[in-house]
């Protein structure tokens, strides 16, 4: 059966009510916008909101389960022994480059719904999909002998939390680095972990330092 073409006027509204409500959880947070901020901002009337969404909750969960149908998609092509092969070689695994470009193509609604004034619950949707869709990949190559010091599901939740985190400061330092430098950065991460970092002689460096040298 062909698939439906959606109507460009409707995706174009849904993009300015996103645009908007991206704009106003920055300025103001979430909780304190309103229907006719939105529909101000994104130079609506009411009439079209209601056309496309119940409330502005229901706005912000379908502007969330958008954000996380993307990562999805992209997931789909991830394999946790593709990127143990790519790190052996010492080469960035492709799909962890567009992770990072995904999130810069949607970085405003990334950069609102993960900061101080966004939506808390969006971070365990996140970390959810991290664990569901590529961490417990990782459960069949996690040998005994390590389970014995570090069990599965604390290693998940050190990965997990340890790569929002450095996502979360990539968007609120302004995104200084390119996808594919913060794939390096995750990559060397991972393989290293940032005590082994720490010491070492090819410690990264700080931005500002690396310019004034």
């Amino acid at each position: 059966m062909p698939k439906q073409s959606i109507d460009p006027r409707i995706v174009r509204t849904k993009k300015m009510l996103k645009e908007a409500l991206s704009e106003l959880i920055e300025e103001k947070g979430f909780d304190a916008i309103t229907v006719k901020d939105l529909t101000s901002r994104a130079g609506l009337n009411r009439g079209t909101f209601y056309l496309n969404y119940v409330d502005k909750y229901d706005l912000l969960e379908k502007c969330e389960e958008e954000a996380i149908q993307g990562l999805i998609e992209i997931s789909k092509h991830t394999q946790p022994t593709e990127v143990m092969q790519f790190l052996a070689r010492n080469e960035i695994y492709p799909p962890m480059i567009r992770v990072f470009e995904y999130l810069t193509e949607h970085k405003a609604f990334f950069k609102a719904i993960l900061g101080p004034k966004g939506d808390p619950t969006f971070q365990k949707k996140l970390r959810d999909f991290m664990e569901t869709t590529f961490y417990e990949k990782l459960i069949p190559l996690h040998s005994n002998d390590t389970a014995k010091i570090v069990p599965i599901d604390y290693l998940i939740a050190y990965f997990t939390s340890a790569n929002l985190g450095v996502i979360q400061h990539w968007l609120e330092s302004g995104m200084k680095y390119t996808p594919r430098e913060l794939a390096t950065m995750m990559a060397t991460l991972s393989l290293n972990g940032p005590t082994g970092l720490l010491f070492s002689k090819r410690f990264l460096s700080h931005p500002e330092r690396e310019s004034s040298d």
